[in-house]
């Protein structure tokens, strides 16, 4: 395991100069110098070399064993250490995680904010006001509210002193009114979000049980935002795919081999309506079948090569030359099982390992590796006999994105040298001799179709080396590989450069990277849901293509705006090797490219036509400058789909960033590996996948899930039930503060703005703790508008999140005007109804004391019957802390106004005394209670009648039993597709018109 977060082993090997150092009495007399780089962040490169008895011999990151690694096949080591502390590695590539908030958070810090202003302004204007009353309270030398005793005070209400009275009534204000600003939210956020991460993560419908990995949420900061997501960018190795490599086909001596149908051939087949891949899927069927249990790696099928027979195919001698290089060029490990004799690999990746395996089924079995030399299993075409074969190994030339090949120089037991290479078609086929491309033309043409297939495509090729050449070869490598200059990578791959040329075709291989399970029912569902997706692979633009057909992203039909360099003037210029000329012939092209597919869009608009843009690495750089890249993304905003083919993990992140910020949507990432971390943090949400890449991607992710699949219930249930639960939570929060703030207020201005509270002070501290916020908390848990059915049913429901319906400006303030007008009802009618009048049988009229209790209780059974009315999924919970709220409330009066009248002061006794033996108390109670609620019922019921919102339309489909109804439901999922609608129901849809 390395830095990189891949699980693929790294072969790691000392010099050979010092292998001879195995105990510790061999180091007494051991002294070598070790030059190196400086520290730096590169993980794949290290340069430096080590001098020892005065010879100097080349260091490579084959040599360097990075801190938290892990050692297989190895008892112990003897190392020096070259980086310490801050100089490692792994400190170099530590960057501090981003800082991510859901833009509901943000909205809601804006709404305190404005609340804020609204609480000031009402202190600002009471005490004006107040200042007013203040100073004109003298009447002929007697003061008009006598009962204040200004006589008795020294500023608040001294009439000589008014404009100091009225600023320190502003801090008064500021305080009383405070309960406006509701603190205690955030906190019943956090509560929230936390217990809904674990509702995610216990959701069985994303465990995966084949891996052992259910969902989990690392975050709880983003639930809300999973509801929002506009734009998917995804990776597609590993993500889309299983990336499980499996070897399928090859083509050998012009001959094509392999029976296997592949699941892009079977999507190409129904796009063309072909019976040929049927047929041929039929006699795959049939074939696996008949024959032994599958090996994972391997799903070659064609008896004229399998179980020997290769040695009377017309090339055999091609064949054998060709099976032995899959089984020699590599740099897997071999794991022999000493019990059963049967050997497994570990490979630097999944294309290696199913090479590896494909020779060892095919009879030419990898068993043995050691510094020097590789050592097989196979199959004598003489004598029929299995034979072992051993090669000594000169030269390993690695394989490097620039490169695109690899190859390893050995040497015979018959003492010849050959180089035995691999790599991709784009470069092999200039490497090749005149007299080595007696098979070009046929290998061409299957490398083609392997590519229409969705197969990832490699030639094979060799040719024999003289020992002067190799000699000379081998001291400018070693040369090269010594330098400790900063081009020592150059220098190598220019020795190499030379060396790797006038080869001998052999043929090619065709391995598969199958789609994962569900990956187009998913991508499907979110396209139904109006979320665009984009693919960011760094594959060829073939491969890319018919996966995307695969996976119903692209569709016959669709038009292809295709961006790329491969014009004869580019290619002319790349030969010439002006890189000025270069870069200016690209970005016209580029800037031309973007501009005619922009004018195909805008000609064609108003039309049913869909339009999917494919753009690769090289364009993508200019693509991405400051000059250039509004235009690009107005471009790809405005097709169905989005392919980037041979993009760079830091390209990957780039794309990421111009989505989010040029469009100001939520925008979501995916991937598996180590190359998506850059584009996992820039989103605004990363999911990662646990899956064969390791954890490196998991570990910088916002999400991790098992299987592609899952974001169909991650984002259209998990997300838009929390998108749902927090808006409204966050908005039936500030309804009831301001219901209770602005009573507050109401009295003050009936009071003469005299600072006095309408409530006792435990009434004040204790409503946000125990009376209103525990069925907002159940609320904002278990609230439901629609079942996870009905969500998956009706995609196009995830729509009032991504248009934020539920937590708009309008939303809102209608929220908080309900507040408003529920705090004018329940002041008003409180006052009217109890003032000027008897109380009680016993003639007592209303004071402060009993007109704040009735208040106080009217707002305890308003806000929490409000919620009652707003919820449309009860659950036990929701009852129990509903109904015990209200029931807490009476409770506590009763016990509070039980303690001696020091403690419970104005409560003293309310409720047995003033309260409970009064019928007006329960009639008021109950009048106010009504008319309170009426104006949301009304405004509700004619709403959802004649307004009704997706989700209140699905609700009522329930209600009316039209759910089972195939017809209606068709009808209400037909508004969520759309011309440029990608996935297989889209597909179907574009067909039928």
């Amino acid at each position: 395991m390395n830095l990189d977060g891949e699980t693929n082993l790294k072969l790691k090997q000392a010099l050979e100069v010092t292998s001879f150092l195995h105990e510790d009495s061999n180091f007494f007399d051991f002294k070598a110098l070790v030059k190196c780089e400086d520290p730096n962040a590169n993980l794949y490169s290290f340069i430096g070399s080590m001098e020892f008895e005065e010879q100097q011999y080349p260091l490579s990151p084959q040599q360097l064993l990075l801190r938290d690694s892990k050692l297989r096949n190895t008892e112990y080591i003897y190392g020096a250490v070259v980086f310490t502390g801050y100089d490692t590695k792994v400190i170099q590539n530590s960057t501090d995680p981003p800082s991510k908030r859901s833009k509901i958070e943000k909205k809601m810090d804006k709404i305190i904010y404005f609340l804020f202003c609204v609480l000031f302004l009402m202190a600002f204007v009471g005490s004006i006001l107040f200042g007013i009353a203040t100073e004109d309270d003298l009447e002929n030398g007697r003061s008009k509210r006598w009962y204040l005793r200004p006589d008795d005070s020294t500023v608040f209400f001294d009439p000589k002193q008014a404009p100091l009275a009225a600023f320190l009534h502003f801090l008064t204000a500021m305080m009383l009114y405070g309960y406006f600003i509701p603190i205690s939210l955030y906190v019943s956020i956090e509560i929230v979000k936390v217990l809904q991460t674990i509702f995610i993560n216990k959701d069985i419908h994303m465990y995966y049980e084949e891996a052992d990995k259910p969902a989990h949420a690392r975050t709880s900061n983003l639930n809300e935002e999973l509801g929002q997501v506009n734009t998917i960018l995804s990776d597609k190795t590993g993500t889309l795919t299983c990336n499980s490599m499996e070897f399928i086909k090859c083509s050998v001596a012009g001959t094509a081999y392999g029976r296997g149908v592949t699941e892009v051939e079977r999507a190409m087949d129904g796009r063309d309506g072909s019976p040929l891949v049927n047929e041929k899927a039929n006699e795959h069927k049939k074939d696996s079948t008949d024959s032994k249990s599958p090996v994972k790696g391997f799903n070659f099928k064609d008896e004229r090569i399998m179980n020997g027979n290769w040695v009377n195919e017309p090339h055999a001698e091609v064949i054998q030359k060709f099976f032995r290089l899959l089984a020699i060029c590599h740099t897997a490990i071999p794991e022999v099982d000493e019990e059963t004799g049967k050997v497994s690999y570990e490979a630097e990746s999944p294309d290696e390992a199913a090479f590896v395996i494909a020779a060892r089924e095919l009879g030419f079995e990898f068993y043995k590796r050691t510094q020097t030399s590789i050592s097989l299993h196979e199959l004598d075409p003489v004598s029929g006999n299995r034979v072992e074969r051993s090669c000594k190994l000169l030269n390993v030339l690695e394989f490097n994105s620039s490169r695109k090949r690899m190859s390893v120089i050995i040497r015979d037991e018959e003492g010849k040298i050959f180089i035995l290479c691999k790599g991709a078609d784009s470069v092999m086929f200039g490497r090749l001799a005149k007299n080595g491309r007696e098979f070009e033309e046929e290998t061409r043409e299957h490398v083609n179709e392997y590519a229409d297939a969705g197969l990832r495509t490699l030639l094979l090729a060799y040719r024999e080396v003289g020992e002067e050449e190799y000699k000379e070869f081998n001291e400018k490598f070693n040369e090269a590989k010594n330098s400790v200059s900063a081009d020592r990578e150059t220098l190598i791959d220019e020795v190499a450069d030379n060396i790797e040329r006038d080869l001998t075709l052999l043929g090619a291989t065709a391995v598969e990277d199958k789609l994962q399970n569900g990956v187009p029912n998913c991508i499907d569902k979110l396209a139904q849901a109006g979320i665009k997706i984009w693919v960011l692979t760094g594959d060829k633009m073939e491969t890319a293509i018919n996966i995307g057909f695969a996976c119903s992203l692209l569709r016959q039909g669709m038009k292809q705006i295709i961006i790329n360099l491969e014009s004869p003037q580019i290619q002319a210029l790349e030969r010439a090797g002006d890189k000025a000329a270069i870069s200016k012939a690209s970005k016209e092209s580029v800037l031309s490219q973007i501009t005619e597919g922009k004018a195909q869009l805008t000609s064609s608009s108003g039309g049913s036509d869909a339009f999917a843009l494919i753009i690769d690495g090289k364009s993508l750089t200019y693509a991405l400058e400051d000059n250039m890249n509004k235009m690009f993304l107005d471009l790809a905003i405005r097709c169905a789909s989005v392919i980037c083919c041979r993009s760079s993990p830091k390209q990957k992140a780039l794309v990421t960033r111009l989505v989010k910020s040029g469009t100001g949507r939520t925008t979501l990432a995916i991937g598996d590996g180590a190359n998506d971390v850059g584009m996992l943090q820039e989103a605004d949400i990363g999911v990662g996948i646990s899956g064969v890449e390791g954890m490196q991607a998991v570990m910088s992710s916002d999400v991790a899930i098992a299987q592609f699949r899952y974001l169909e219930r991650l984002l259209l249930v998990h997300g838009h039930w929390c998108y749902r639960r927090i808006s409204s939570m966050i908005c039936y929060f500030f309804y009831k503060n301001i219901t209770f703030g602005f009573t507050l207020f109401l009295y003050e201005a009936y009071a003469s703005f005299s600072g006095q509270p309408a409530y006792n002070d435990w009434f004040l501290s204790l409503y946000n703790v125990f009376f209103s916020s525990i069925p907002v908390v159940a609320m904002g848990i278990f609230a439901q508008d629609v079942s996870s059915r009905y969500c998956l049913k009706f995609p196009l429901l995830y729509q009032e999140g991504v248009q934020n319906v539920l937590f708009s400006w309008r939303r809102i303030l209608g929220w908080m005007l309900n507040g408003f007008c529920s705090a004018l009802i329940i002041f008003f009618f409180c006052t009217k109804a109890l003032e000027l009048q008897a109380f009680n049988n016993d003639g007592q009229t209303a004071g402060r004391d009993i007109l704040g209790g009735t208040m106080y209780t009217c707002i305890v059974w308003v806000v929490n019957l409000q919620i009652a009315l707003a919820v449309s999924y009860f659950t036990f919970v929701q009852h129990v802390v509903i109904w015990g709220s209200i029931a807490i409330w009476y409770l506590f009066l009763l016990a509070y106004g039980a303690m001696s009248p020091t403690t419970s002061t104005t409560a003293y006794k309310l409720l047995i005394e003033d309260l409970a033996p009064a019928a007006s108390f329960w009639f008021v109670t109950l009048v106010v209670v009504i008319s309170t609620l009426i104006p949301y019922f009304l405004y509700s019921a004619i709403q959802m009648r004649f307004f009704p919102m997706y989700h209140e339309m699905i609700q009522w489909i329930r209600h009316d039993g039209q759910s089972n109804d195939p017809e209606y439901c068709a009808m209400m999922r037909q508004k969520s597709l759309r011309p440029t609608s990608v996935g297989f129901t889209a597909r179907l849809a574009a067909r039928t018109k």
